[in-house]
């Protein structure tokens, strides 16, 4: 049986084969669309005996989006949201990490999405800790945050006949995080 790792405190790479960095907005008020992104590189810091000195930032590949329909793909790497050809990279580098209980935090940060920058806070819950057969220790968080896509300039939308409009403001930002430690 593998056991846990005996402290969290060190340096872990954000493993992609085994994460995903997602969100959830409503669609046509109606339905929600889920979609993730598929590059993205991270980093974290954890210091288990002073939360206060943890850190976490990502880059995230703003083409890299995927919703499940090539033509709404499409539509979101365009100049009405993220304007990938213009903007890139998408960005979060922590500024302040709480811990509310043993395995719950919140992690404070500068969201970049268009070149525009606004503070967020993430609540997360450590999920699990262990010793992979390779000997890499591992962690786990999951993680989500609402957010107004107008505060970055995603604003676009379309009225519906019956009111309301065709992209929510509020999206739910989704986090399922697993860290490797460095060596």
């Amino acid at each position: 049986m593998t056991q846990a790792t005996s402290t969290l405190t060190g340096d872990y790479d954000l493993d992609p084969a085994h994460s995903r960095l997602g969100f959830a907005a409503k669609h046509a008020m109606v339905a929600t669309v889920r979609g993730h992104f598929t590059n993205w590189t991270g980093t974290v810091h954890l210091d288990e005996d002073n939360i206060a000195n943890s850190s976490a930032s990502i880059t995230i590949q703003a083409d890299s989006v995927t919703t499940g329909n090539d033509d709404r793909d499409a539509h979101v790497r365009a100049e009405d949201f993220f304007h990938v050809e213009k903007h890139p990279e998408i960005k979060f580098v922590s500024t302040n990490v709480e811990k509310k209980s043993d395995d719950e935090f919140v992690l404070t940060g500068d969201l970049t999405i268009r070149d525009t920058t606004k503070s967020v806070s993430i609540d997360f819950e450590k999920t699990g800790q262990s010793v992979d057969p390779w000997g890499g220790n591992r962690v786990g968080f999951e993680g989500k945050t609402r957010v107004s896509r107008k505060d970055w300039g995603l604003s676009f939308n379309v009225p519906l006949d019956g009111g309301g409009v065709l992209v929510s403001d509020k999206v739910t930002l989704e986090f399922d995080i697993a860290l490797v430690k460095k060596a």
